[in-house]
């Protein structure tokens, strides 16, 4: 069996990462979510409330990403988490950001696919089943 011909995890973008306290905002494809900025209806969504000291909140956070399926910490810090997900069937990654906003009190979050246009709702999934086991 030969090396197929096509990446379908594509290229880590270069655009990720939190500069002057925002994350990237989402690409006009629907295949995005984002908590920060002026999005529309089809990107945004609510960032993670947390309550008390950051350091719990982000450490939960790690965990539950950790533990779920297909996932690769690429960067994590005291306030800024970045994680990568792999589909199951054909290996299409999603690059998924958390941002520590200590001037809101939330955890910011923005996760996108890499390819393709319709990403038939994962995105926004992942984020709620993130939300529900951190219990906001």
């Amino acid at each position: 069996m030969g090396v197929l011909p096509f990446n379908l995890a594509g290229d880590r973008p270069t655009n990720l990462g939190v500069k002057e306290g925002k994350l990237a905002p989402c690409p006009t494809s629907p295949n995005c979510v984002i908590s920060q900025g002026d999005e529309d209806a089809e990107h945004a969504i609510a960032p993670l409330a947390y309550s008390g000291d950051s350091a719990p909140a982000i450490a939960k956070l790690t965990a539950i990403v950790k533990a779920m399926p297909r996932t690769t910490i690429i960067e994590s810090t005291d306030s800024y988490l970045y994680a990568e997900f792999a589909s199951q069937l054909l290996g299409f990654v999603d690059d998924v950001e958390f941002y520590l906003d200590p001037a809101e009190s939330v955890i910011q979050v923005r996760s996108a696919s890499r390819l393709g246009q319709s990403d038939l709702g994962v995105n926004r999934q992942r984020v709620e089943a993130i939300r529900q086991e951190l219990g906001v």
